[in-house]
């Protein structure tokens, strides 16, 4: 079963027996549909939530952590810690779309409650209930990474976005961020209903999700541009030190988030550009009913521009950097 997780996920197939050890040693545990526990055969201090297709057309994540569960159950990759595989939204990634009625991105933190008939609502449930059944058995460090693939270009092809806490990340952090390749880090003031915010606020997770390159359909990605993402990934699950020498990534702070209040709203700039393009002060960013953004710094970038989104929901970000 190991060897095909993502069969078992897209075709909504339990495994029998739904636990037990691969010829690596590693224990596993079949919690649902795209769930998988493994651990290692001796006790440890860290435990990590690996997640991806929470947006189900973002496969080349999907097919990342596939090949990782294989290597781990053949023994070709030894794990060191305890991780959590989640593969988000099964539906969407059969029929090849972002999602089916809501973005499941959005739906975490309860969020999902006020959405009863939504089809996403239901997985948003499941993957809180697998992510704390999971950290409260943790004592130890704890991660989350949710890997995704964006819909545009960016200046910078992988970044990362940190939810909002109120303590400071550890410098450590940024640190694997580089090993991961990540070359800009995103950060959030605000609270939101993501499945990183969920795992950092109402689990202590150091989260983060990392937008890693272009959506391509299954079968259609290229992984070894993706090659020193996989290696990263696979240093963290073999407990292997940080690796020094990657240049630390730029960081940038949220200044304002762009709200499609109406049908109204119009991105001014188009929505054609890349993630992370710049603009000088005083650009006029978007209108919408009685409200209107322009650029108050001296120059702000801009992050998700997509005004196609439904009323209420964010249709772009506006970050500056961070002087170091």
């Amino acid at each position: 079963m190991l060897e095909d997780f993502l069969h078992f996920t897209l075709h909504n197939e339990t495994p029998e027996p739904t636990a037990g050890t691969a010829p690596s040693g590693v224990r596993w545990r079949w919690l649902g549909q795209g769930m998988l526990e493994l651990s290692p055969p001796r006790q440890v201090d860290t435990h990590m939530v690996l997640s991806a297709g929470i947006h189900g057309d973002e496969t080349a994540p999907i097919e990342i952590l596939r090949d990782l569960v294989a290597d781990l159950a053949s023994g070709a990759l030894p794990l060191a810690i305890r991780v959590l595989v989640l593969l988000g939204n099964a539906p969407a990634m059969t029929a090849g779309k972002r999602y089916l009625d809501d973005d499941l991105n959005r739906l975490f933190c309860g969020a999902y409650r006020k959405l009863p008939h939504c089809a996403e609502s239901p997985r948003a449930a499941a993957l809180e209930r697998a992510v704390a059944g999971f950290f409260d058995e943790a004592a130890g460090a704890r991660w989350h990474l949710d890997l995704h693939t964006a819909i545009r270009p960016s200046v910078f092809e992988r970044f990362a976005l940190l939810p909002h806490r109120t303590a400071p990340y550890r410098e450590d952090v940024f640190d694997w961020l580089a090993a991961l390749d990540i070359s800009a880090v995103l950060n959030h003031r605000e609270q939101s209903n993501t499945f990183t915010y969920f795992s950092c606020s109402q689990h202590n997770a150091l989260a983060a999700t990392l937008e890693l390159g272009k959506v391509m359909p299954f079968g259609m990605n290229d992984l070894t541009r993706f090659a020193k993402v996989t290696d990263g990934l696979r240093l963290m699950l073999s407990g292997q030190p940080l690796p020094q020498g990657a240049p630390r990534p730029r960081i940038f702070d949220v200044v304002g988030q762009l709200d499609k209040q109406s049908e109204r709203f119009v991105l001014v700039v188009g929505s054609q550009m890349a993630n992370f393009t710049a603009y000088p002060k005083g650009t006029l960013i978007a209108t919408d009913d009685g409200y209107q953004y322009a650029v108050a710094h001296e120059e702000e970038r801009i992050v998700f521009p997509n005004p196609k989104v439904k009323v209420g929901l964010r249709a772009g970000l506006m970050v500056v950097e961070r002087v170091v």
